[in-house]
């Protein structure tokens, strides 16, 4: 029995990890009462008394949570931006590489990527890496999510539903959080111009990296890259001209696609910024290390 304790079990990510593990046979969930959820003490006998740790926390608190693991056979999978770039750390996306896996099996600590940098990531880096997007490409994207993205806050905000029927645009200071990751993961020399947008819909996304060049070179680096079972290249995903950012939402996969003509194309990958942007990203880490099917317990 694989034992198992999430720091920050009540947030948005915390929660759908706790569904995604707690009918698991070869997990035990290790819990605190509400009384000791935030008392040190009883964090640090937790994160020391389990097999995998998983942050669910602001930066700030994950970065204290890491340091409170001394016990050296703990590994811990960080949900926070805090650990990302971070190069005692391993990057949790596997698909990418044989070496991002190996090093993903490696690791006792694996930062989970940002819901926005994982689809920018995994449509940019295997286009670099096949030589067909030069390092110092200057890209621009965007990425369209629901609003649990948000976490609590946003959520309330939206459950308000006053005047936030239309989607917004944010980050327009080119500051996000995310980009550093995006940089420095995509292959990329330069953060690519980037603008989000947050629709009313609870969860699910869509990001789409305009792109010129050979369309068909380009599908054939995704269908020898992603063939599943968490990423997987789909020839269309678009219906009658149009494809929702809610394609995939409440499952952990991720469809990448391309879409346009000959020589001019939109990069596609859909997913749900809970699941292989957030917490089926981080279960799917946890089954590496466990050593179980990668797809355990995920909703495909």
């Amino acid at each position: 029995m694989y034992r198992v304790f999430i720091d920050g079990r009540e947030g948005t990510t915390g929660l759908r990890i706790a569904q995604r593990l707690q009918e698991r046979a070869d997990i035990e969930l290790i819990r605190l009462p509400d009384d000791m959820r935030k008392d040190p003490e009883s964090r640090r006998r937790a994160l020391n008394g389990c097999d995998a740790a998983i942050l669910c926390l602001p930066d700030a608190a994950a970065i204290e949570a890491a340091g409170m693991v001394e016990n050296p056979d703990v590994v811990v999978i960080d949900a926070s931006t805090a650990h990302r770039t971070n190069p005692d750390w391993a990057y949790g996306f596997p698909e990418l590489s044989e070496k991002a896996m190996e090093r993903a099996k490696a690791s006792k600590r694996i930062a989970v990527p940002g819901c926005h940098a994982s689809g920018f990531i995994a449509l940019v880096y295997p286009l670099v890496e096949a030589g067909l997007l030069p390092s110092d490409a200057l890209l621009s994207f965007h990425s369209l999510t629901g609003y649990s993205g948000g976490g609590k806050r946003m959520i309330a905000e939206y459950a308000q539903a006053d005047g936030l029927d239309a989607p917004r645009a944010y980050a327009l200071g080119q500051a996000h959080k995310h980009l550093p990751e995006m940089r420095r993961f995509s292959g990329l020399e330069h953060a690519p111009l980037f603008l989000p947008v947050v629709g009313n819909f609870y969860s699910g996304m869509l990001v789409t990296v305009p792109m010129r060049g050979d369309i068909e070179a380009v599908r054939r680096v995704y269908v020898k890259k992603y063939a599943g079972p968490v990423v997987e290249y789909r020839e269309h995903l678009s219906e009658d001209g149009f494809l929702s950012a809610a394609l995939l939402a409440g499952r952990d996969s991720m469809r990448i696609s391309v879409e346009g003509s000959a020589d001019r194309m939109q990069l596609i990958a859909a997913y749900d910024n809970l699941g292989k942007g957030a917490s089926g990203a981080a279960v799917e880490i946890l089954n590496i290390k466990m050593g179980a099917d990668i797809a355990a317990g995920l909703v495909l």
